[in-house]
């Protein structure tokens, strides 16, 4: 049985996270219904049809298909079974008399798509997406029955330079026993136009690929004669193993069509088997036939990269943090990058306000923004209280600050303590960020709806928030410095990096203008009445807000998910993702009234005391991680366009030898960290600096503990990430700002 603390931790963590959520829902949302009458839907960009060809009518072992037909807006497309570089397949989910099976698309011919430098494959104009339906020998739907029902839920993204996700509930009435043959000429043109399979033969070589280098050469023997000499096109069924915009090199030697086609640059699977699809290449969306090969792949895959996930709500805040940024030259205003010798040259003052700077950029983030502006926005229910929003504004910044020195002084005590620590040190923890992950998804699922904390509290903890508003406002500062301690911000590095060299009570102070910055948009709110007047009235559309505050939540759950799996390994991501389901069952079963509360709630219980007895542990188990490579070797084993795990002595021994060094402090729990890999890092014309320049490329993997990366930030006068240092020979190390712009990172290398 759980302890009577334990209890009371859980209510203490629901009460944290419904203060901060004080908006309650006046009304209940819900999917809208469907028109379940109809077999078509039409929207903006697409009208989309539920059609049916039964020449015989719906009579064992006879033809009967299904299909989706859409016909596109011009300019706008759908995609194929394997979209490219971007995009979705359309997805069919069935609902058919008992008996009847539906099998999978038959796919068309795609086309490819050109987007920018993007290659998608997909559908213009109008297109059938048709679907065998196999009626067999027992399908008896009874005498009097004269027609049988067919639904469809599908979903498609639909695309022009924008992206629109879409989807329509479809219905059709067939007769058992009369013809459906008006669309047959529709069915029959879209089974032309599937791939068919080549001809079997036995030569050995007649249809493989060959691994060569970061390229693939392909052979295909059988083709057609009316294909032979002509330009054909490629399209693997399998996503993300070849460089979809790569015009890549093709011939025909007689009658077998050979090609060269590059890799794709973030590979994510080295098959052994790879299906593609040959057709002539054309212009436009004009039809023609294909031919499916299946491709024996030899030859050794070389190591494929690994992707950073960023969600698109995690990159559009930091592009916000990079645009306060941008023109700010570095380092707690120091006016550009920063060559250190040893400890931090800033001042105290300087520390002081890059921390308050830091920490009002911190509300931009993610996961930090929806808990403010949900408070911010409550202040438009009582606008004309001033004196109690002063008390909570005042409150709310008590709550901030004396967490945020709590947690300098847990840091600046585990240091004094020998151990090695440093900014965002708890989500080296896999157990602290499975917490914050299903913290995150409770505050989610309560803004979207799903539930609403007072129902699941006891009225004694819930009467708390009516109560003491003030104590309501002051864990919600609480909850606010939990859900920001992950990232960093712009113009912390410096000023965090400080706290190591400063006497106690002045790191304390640092930390202290860290949580000021971050409570000073509320405390504007609550002190200064015009600021208040400038919010918007209160209305309908804040319901509307708050369920849409939800999104960056869970897009934050996402990230925690993919940091977790760089700690405990894809069995821990996976496990954390089980138990992330049960908690958003057990939320909605304890907020039900009645006996369905007390029936469903007991089982949701049980089964989540289940999962975590199963899948815990799974969570918490670091996986095994690869040593970096002795500094010895190190000269010989790093290209200019590779990046290789950082060690000790590894950047120092390769400066000696005469060889410059770029070195990336990042961990997978830094937000920053994986906006500037996606873009400064990811730059062309940054990889040809460094590739100009014979740069070596060294990467510090903070994700888990490492006293080793700890003493070297340390040493840099940092004490968290992101950092970056380049080394040359004969200089200092120049370290640049914790948002890297590809200008002030090109301009260094330009001085090597």
């Amino acid at each position: 049985m759980p302890s009577r603390l334990s209890h009371r931790l859980a209510a203490t963590l629901f009460f944290i996270a419904a203060s901060a959520l004080g908006i309650s829902a006046s009304a209940q949302f819900g999917p809208k219904p469907a028109n379940p009458g109809s077999s078509t839907v039409t929207t903006p960009h697409v009208q989309a049809e539920l059609i049916a060809h039964a020449p015989q009518g719906v009579t064992p072992g006879q033809p009967l298909w299904l299909g989706l037909q859409i016909t596109h807006q011009p300019d706008w497309h759908t995609y194929w079974k394997n979209p490219g570089d971007s995009g979705l397949p359309t997805e069919l989910t069935w609902q058919l008399p008992a008996g009847l099976d539906a099998g999978d698309i038959a796919w068309p011919v795609p086309h490819k798509i050109a987007i920018g430098t993007l290659a998608n494959y997909g559908y213009e104009g109008t297109v059938l997406l048709p679907v065998p339906v196999t009626v067999p020998s027992t399908f008896a739907p009874g005498p009097l029955a004269k027609d049988i029902t067919v639904q469809l839920k599908a979903s498609w993204l639909v695309c022009r330079k924008e992206c629109i996700p879409e989807e329509g509930q479809f219905t059709l009435q067939l007769p058992i026993r009369s013809t459906t043959a008006l669309n047959g000429a529709a069915f029959d043109a879209a089974l032309k136009a599937q791939p068919q399979a080549l001809p079997s033969t036995t030569a050995s070589d007649a249809r493989q690929a060959r691994v060569d280098g970061d390229s693939l050469q392909v052979r295909v023997q059988g083709l057609p004669a009316a294909l032979h000499g002509k330009t054909l096109d490629l399209y693997p069924e399998t996503p993300e193993v070849l460089h979809n915009a790569a015009p890549g090199t093709q011939k025909w030697d007689g009658a077998v069509w050979t090609a060269r086609i590059p890799l794709a640059e973030q590979r994510s699977g080295s098959p052994t088997l790879l299906p593609v699809v040959l057709a002539e290449r054309v212009q436009g969306a004009t039809p023609r036939p294909g031919y499916r090969a299946e491709l024996q792949v030899l030859g050794t895959w070389p190591a494929a990269a690994t992707k950073a996930a960023v969600s698109p709500a995690l990159e559009a805040a930091l592009q916000a943090n990079a645009a306060i940024a941008s023109g700010s030259g570095g380092n707690g205003g120091s006016g550009g990058p920063l060559a250190p010798s040893g400890a931090s040259s800033l001042t105290l003052t300087a520390a002081l306000l890059g921390a308050l700077l830091g920490g009002l950029i911190l509300n931009l983030m993610p996961c930090v923004f929806p808990v403010l502006a949900i408070k911010v926005v409550g202040f438009t229910r009582h606008a004309q209280d001033r004196r109690a929003h002063r008390a909570s504004g005042l409150a709310y910044t008590a709550g901030v600050v004396l967490s945020f020195l709590a947690l300098g002084a847990l840091m600046l005590g585990l240091r004094a303590a020998g151990e090695a620590v440093g900014w965002g040190f708890q989500l080296q923890s896999p157990a602290v960020v499975a917490a914050l992950a299903g913290l995150f998804t409770l505050i989610g699922l309560n803004l979207a709806g799903v539930f609403e904390f007072g129902n699941m509290l006891p009225s004694s903890v819930t009467s708390l928030q009516a109560r003491h508003p003030v104590a309501d406002s002051f864990l919600t500062g609480v909850l606010a410095v939990a859900v920001a301690s992950p990232c960093t911000a712009p113009f912390m590095g410096a000023s965090m990096g400080l706290t190591a060299t400063l006497p106690a009570v002045q790191a304390l102070a640092v930390f202290a203008a860290l949580g000021l910055g971050l409570a000073l948009p509320y405390l504007a709110a609550s002190l200064w009445p015009a600021v208040a007047r400038a919010l918007p009235r209160p209305g309908a559309w804040m319901d509307t807000f708050r369920r849409f505050m939800a999104f960056p939540m869970f897009a934050t759950v996402v990230w925690l998910v993919w940091v977790l799996g760089q700690q405990s390994g894809i069995d821990g991501a996976a496990a954390l993702l089980i138990l992330l389901v049960g908690l958003g069952l057990l939320a909605w079963s304890l907020a039900l009234q009645g006996r369905a509360r007390r029936w469903l709630g007991s089982v949701a219980t049980v089964a989540m005391a289940l999962l975590l007895w199963a899948f815990g542990p799974h969570v918490t188990r670091m996986a095994d991680v690869a040593e970096a490579p002795a500094s010895s070797t190190a000269t010989t084993a790093i290209t200019a366009q590779s990046w290789q795990p950082w060690g000790p002595g590894a950047a120092e021994q390769l400066v000696a030898n005469g060889r410059p060094v770029f070195v990336d402090f990042t961990a997978a729990w830094c937000v920053t960290c994986q906006y500037n890999k996606k873009t400064t890092l990811a730059n062309a014309e940054v990889l040809a600096d460094l590739q100009a320049k014979n740069v070596a490329l060294l990467r510090a993997d903070w994700t888990r503990r490492d006293p080793r990366i700890t003493t070297a930030l340390a040493q840099l006068g940092r004490n968290g990430v992101p950092v970056y240092v380049l080394h040359a020979p004969g200089k200092q190390p120049v370290v640049f700002s914790e948002v890297l712009s590809e200008r002030e990172l090109r301009e260094a290398l330009a001085r090597l």
